[in-house]
């Protein structure tokens, strides 16, 4: 498979947020050619900081691998990672990082800042953005759209009932 492909399962992934309501954020992360974890954020449901799919996809991939160190493997996520996410990756020693859409008020792998590729820390990340860009970008404009919507239309319902 190529990055494409394993985009298009973090962007699967991303779908399963939306469905429950949680911002369409979909991770997955590629380990020798094989899918060894997945996920989504559940930041609502779990009502934990943490709960990005990034985060929760290195936990999952810590138990596989049996190692907090993942060095050979890419991590596939469908939005630029935030500084929290991006910490965690350096943390983790993923060498590799393709995203999809970038994050123009969190981005930190090249957008606002580059966490990643910063040579201050002891391990850089190769980043690799825009794969499935705009199909990734996509989805979350249509989710805030839609939020946008229901907010509104709650507070017209409440103004109008009084």
């Amino acid at each position: 498979m190529d990055d494409q492909q394993y985009m298009q399962i973090a962007l699967d992934e991303a779908k399963k947020a939306e469905v429950l309501g949680e911002v369409p954020i979909g991770a997955v992360i590629v380990y020798q050619d094989e899918v060894i974890a997945s996920a989504f954020n559940l930041r609502e449901k779990l009502q934990t900081t943490g709960s990005h799919a990034e985060l929760l996809a290195i936990d999952k991939a810590n138990e596989v691998i049996g190692s907090w160190r993942l060095e050979e493997c890419t991590l596939y996520v469908t939005l630029e990672p935030c500084p929290m996410c991006a910490g965690a990756i350096l943390q983790a020693r993923i060498p590799r990082v393709v995203y999809g859409a970038k994050d123009e008020k969190a981005g930190c792998a090249g957008t606002l800042f580059n966490l990643l590729q910063d040579d201050r820390f002891n391990h850089q990340v190769e980043v690799i953005p825009g794969v499935l860009g705009e199909e990734a970008g996509e989805l979350l404009t249509n989710f805030f759209k839609k939020l946008r919507l229901k907010k509104k239309k709650i507070k017209t319902d409440m103004d109008e009932n009084g």
